[in-house]
């Protein structure tokens, strides 16, 4: 079983930064692809970026904002979060994908999920 506990969201200025962490508890993360999503309110949940190994996958409209990072001894996950816009509003989760680990953009691939961290970007 795995836990997954999202934290760093809030309310930031257009143009402003905000880190995402995700803290898994149950095992560790080496051995699995790990990813962010977000879902803004009417939407459908979106892939933004997913990392197994050294590998890293964005959605196109984050690249060169947004940095995932895995902090193994601390068993984390991290989203840093730069230039953010309005339509960067939205809940993100991160998600474990362990039985079959591989990045996907489908929610349904991933076995656990976080609760979701809210993040506003609004002047």
């Amino acid at each position: 079983q795995v836990q997954l506990v999202e934290s760093g969201g809030g309310l930031v200025l257009p143009g402003g930064s905000l880190r995402l962490s995700c803290a898994a508890s149950g095992r560790t993360f080496s051995n699995y692809a790990m990813s962010w999503f977000r879902q803004a309110p009417g939407k459908d949940r979106e892939f933004v970026a997913g990392m197994r190994s050294i590998s890293t996958y964005y959605t196109d409209s984050v690249k060169g904002r947004f940095t995932i990072s895995i902090n193994n001894a601390k068993n984390t996950v991290y989203l840093q979060m730069s230039s953010l816009k309005p339509e960067d509003t939205a809940i993100y989760y991160c998600a474990a994908a362990v039985f079959n680990p591989a990045v996907t953009r489908i929610p349904g691939a991933y076995d656990y999920w976080g609760q979701g961290t809210q993040v506003t970007v609004s002047s």
